[in-house]
């Protein structure tokens, strides 16, 4: 059985962060869960916070 990745979506622009694919151009692997994402990192798009962001379900 593979692994269930989520997504999370940018509230303010829309960019989309996948657990799967990570974001490696900011050092993020992939199969990074969201939880894991550093308190401190931005939306590579528009430079929101983490707490812009809701889960896609």
């Amino acid at each position: 059985m593979s692994a269930v990745y989520n997504s999370y979506i940018c509230v303010l622009c829309g960019y989309i962060y996948h657990e799967e694919e990570g974001c490696p151009e900011d050092g993020i692997t992939p199969g990074t869960r969201w939880e894991d994402v550093p308190m401190n990192w931005t939306c590579p798009e528009c430079g929101a916070r983490k707490e812009d962001f809701e889960r896609i379900d």
